[in-house]
């Protein structure tokens, strides 16, 4: 291995923890690996062609990859980093269940959720003024959001109708 395995096994744990599962971290294993030198497209190529015709999930590449990229050292890191981040979701979600009826979790839980409605409305309006809101806009999210709440028409044509109006409008 050409890499310190310390730093190896972060820079996968972290890809690990920051992608959504399967695949996710492909981007992040590959923007960490082949520019340093410690891994090459062909390693990479082969790694996820393995990881395809495997059976099992698909985020098992990444074991591949520590494979040709450390030898069994790397694969051996490689699971680590893959398997650490559903275990701390399991503890957390161990520790949880025991004091999640404390009011101080609840009330923490209570604050968490105002914060990310509060970061959200943030973004939202972001968004609104970089691409310049107009009425039309307003009245078809407007329209959207009531038809979407009466929960008699799926979402999908609620989306479909709002794209359809938008074209037309515009």
């Amino acid at each position: 291995m050409k890499a310190n395995p310390l730093l190896y096994l972060w820079l996968l744990l972290r890809a690990s923890l920051f992608s959504t599962g399967g695949s996710g971290n492909i981007p992040l294993v590959y923007a960490e690996f082949v520019p340093r030198g410690w891994a090459t497209d062909g390693q990479f190529a082969q790694a996820l062609a393995i990881g395809q015709i495997s059976p099992g999930p698909t985020g098992l590449w990444v074991i591949s990859f520590g494979y040709l990229t450390g030898g069994i050292r790397g694969a051996i890191l490689a699971v680590i980093a893959i398997t650490v981040p559903p275990m701390l979701v399991l503890a957390v979600d161990g520790l949880y269940r025991r004091i999640g009826s404390h009011p101080a979790v609840e009330g923490f839980a209570r604050g968490l959720s105002l914060a990310v409605v509060g970061i959200f409305l943030v973004v939202v309006g972001r968004l609104l003024r970089s691409t310049g809101v107009d009425v039309v806009s307003v009245g078809i999210a407007a329209a959207s959001l009531g038809l979407g709440l009466t929960r008699r028409v799926p979402v999908v044509v609620v989306l479909l109708l709002a794209a359809a109006l938008g074209m037309l409008l515009r």
